[in-house]
């Protein structure tokens, strides 16, 4: 530790700085206008330093998190010495380092005795972005231009004074205005709690204590990162996954990655297919996000979480105009969810393959719906992403099952659900069941997460069904010998209840009527392990609980169970599991 900053300081410091971030959080949940925000809390918040590197990011989503690593240096360089006291900016678009056009992100300069010292940071989910469909996602988009509004880096306060004339330009191109300048608010007002809190703490112990504080918070998380990779040995080591057709036509897709470890640095290189007319390419930054889940699910370092981890980590994400390294004009507001967490899994199973004991089976991809209609209560236009239709199953581990409804895992626990009845009365809806579904998790010793069934009727209107991401085809990524039997009811997909019942595999946008029912399921997660290994006690448990089907407790872990005596056969399971 640095001489300058001793043990007490640091950790009172350091303190300070997770209740600014963490205030932040609390301010957009208590005054964000949309589902989005206020129930759902799709939105991250991180402080940065002057230089811009990040020095605290929140336990938020990890699609929004490492993308705003690469977008802060890149907003940051487009106004270069046109940063003064007072500014806030604005910004989405991915060829500026964003995730996708939904992720809208907002930068506050903080200044303190004319030096600028920190940057609060807030990206949020907005549920309209403008374009011809509601809510963003266009599986019909052939080019990024026909998705929605690109924001690239612009000043919506410029010396404290607010840019009315650039904020009534964003949000008269979006649908549902009242929500989306809620939303707006809602990050402005973090983004000030953030400054305030900072501005306060640099009172107390002045700009050099803190600047020497976080120069050693960053070692702190750079000397952890490079500890672990010291302990894997030196070597090649490489992992892919499969992309799955979602509609788009092309067939299934590889995405692979290359990790070399040489002493305490590590190079991750991503290659990809080239990127196709169709809205899951992937921009830099948004695969810069997905690049760094893969190594932090491997790596599960304790806090400091910040720019030093990634000091000794370099990545090539290979050549542009690449599914995993997207260029204009390529769709790609899908992107968060497809491919992202495809090129997750191919990191993590090769840094797995340098330390297997760090092996663990993948979360269930996000597989979900927006819906949009006119509010026959109003007649005013809604639109929303309905976050609860994405949760889906976690994995298992070497130690445990996976956690039920935790997903996707793009968020990795860190979305909500929101109360089924305040979803209701925000929108004209009725919620006819929210669950988990039966024989969804991944078999294996230790099971994967159960996934989850949403299932909508819209009251006194049509309203417009999106759907969009994946794991309907392909079931999630189990570790360690874990196999399934029973396949469908491990995948996602969307049922429409009407005269008669359609079920869709691919990404598609409908319209549901009145007496009409939408349900749409998730993939659980990933099982680990031989499911013939399981306890036939935890078994009969799960039976019991009613996520597992006796026909799963037969063929996936080969145990026989009598429903009417509740109890296991040990005779007839002794001679399956021998088969």
């Amino acid at each position: 530790m640095s001489t300058s900053v001793d043990p007490i300081t640091l950790a009172v410091v350091r303190g300070a700085l997770e209740t600014a971030q963490r205030e932040m959080t609390l301010t957009l949940e208590k005054t964000g206008r949309s589902s989005v925000f206020n129930l759902a809390h799709d939105y991250s918040n991180a402080l940065f330093d002057h230089f811009p590197e990040m020095i605290l990011q929140g336990q938020d989503i990890p699609i929004h998190l490492g993308s705003l690593i690469p977008a802060m240096k890149e907003v940051a360089s487009f106004f270069g010495d046109d940063i003064h006291e007072g500014d806030v900016i604005y910004h989405n678009d991915p060829a500026y380092k964003g995730s996708h056009i939904l992720d809208c992100c907002m930068y506050k300069p903080v200044f303190y005795k004319g030096e600028l010292v920190f940057w609060t940071v807030c990206k949020g989910h907005l549920t309209d972005i403008g374009g011809p469909v509601p809510a963003g996602y266009n599986p019909d988009a052939t080019e990024i231009y026909a998705e929605g509004l690109r924001i690239p880096p612009v000043k919506l306060w410029e010396k404290g004074k607010r840019r009315e004339d650039v904020v009534n330009l964003l949000l008269t191109n979006m649908r549902a205005r009242r929500d989306q300048e809620g939303d707006l608010n809602a990050q402005y007002g973090a983004c000030r709690v953030g400054e305030r809190n900072l501005i306060a703490l640099l009172d107390k112990y002045g700009v050099k204590q803190i600047q020497a504080c976080i120069a050693e918070l960053k070692n702190m998380a750079d000397r952890q990162m490079r500890s672990l990779i010291e302990a894997v040995p030196d070597g090649e080591y490489f992992g892919s996954a499969v992309l799955e057709d979602s509609g788009h036509g092309f067939g299934e897709m590889e995405i692979t990655s290359k990790v070399t470890i040489r002493g305490d640095k590590l190079h991750i290189e991503v290659q990809s297919p080239p990127q196709i007319p169709y809205f899951i390419n992937s921009y830099e930054g948004n695969s810069m996000s997905g690049v760094y889940l893969g190594l932090m699910m491997f790596a599960q370092l304790p806090p400091p979480y910040n720019e030093g981890l990634y000091r000794c980590v370099s990545v090539d994400l290979g050549k542009k105009g690449t599914l995993c390294n997207a260029q204009e004009p390529a769709p790609h507001v899908n992107c968060t969810t497809t491919p992202m967490e495809t090129l997750t899994d191919a990191v993590r199973k090769a840094l797995e393959q340098a330390a297997p004991e760090r092996v663990a089976a993948s979360w269930g991809h996000a597989s979900g719906i927006n819906i949009a209609g006119i509010d026959p209560r109003t007649g005013e236009q809604y639109v929303t992403m309905v976050l609860a239709s994405i949760i889906s199953g976690a994995g298992a581990t070497q130690v445990m099952d996976g956690w039920h409804a935790c997903g996707p895992l793009c968020c990795f626990g860190a979305l909500s659900s929101g109360d089924i009845e305040l979803l209701e009365y925000s929108y004209p809806i009725i919620i006819r069941r929210y669950g988990l579904i039966q024989d969804s998790g991944g078999a294996g010793m230790y099971r994967g997460g159960s996934g989850t069934v949403w299932e909508v009727e819209p009251i006194d209107h049509d309203m417009t069904v999106v759907a969009f991401g994946e794991g309907r085809q392909i079931p999630t990524m189990g570790a360690a010998g874990a196999e399934n039997q029973l396949i469908e009811p491990k995948l996602g997909k969307l049922v429409v209840k009407g005269e008669q019942e359609q079920v869709y595999k691919a990404n598609t946008i409908l319209t549901v009527k009145p007496g009409e029912r939408v349900a749409n399921f998730n993939p659980g997660g990933g099982g680990f392990g031989n499911p013939k290994s399981r306890s036939p006690e935890a078994v009969l448990s799960d039976y019991q609980n009613g996520l597992i089907s006796l026909d799963a407790a037969a063929q996936e872990y080969g145990v026989v169970i009598d429903p009417a005596l509740m109890s296991i056969d040990q005779q007839a399971t002794a001679a399956l599991r021998q088969q």
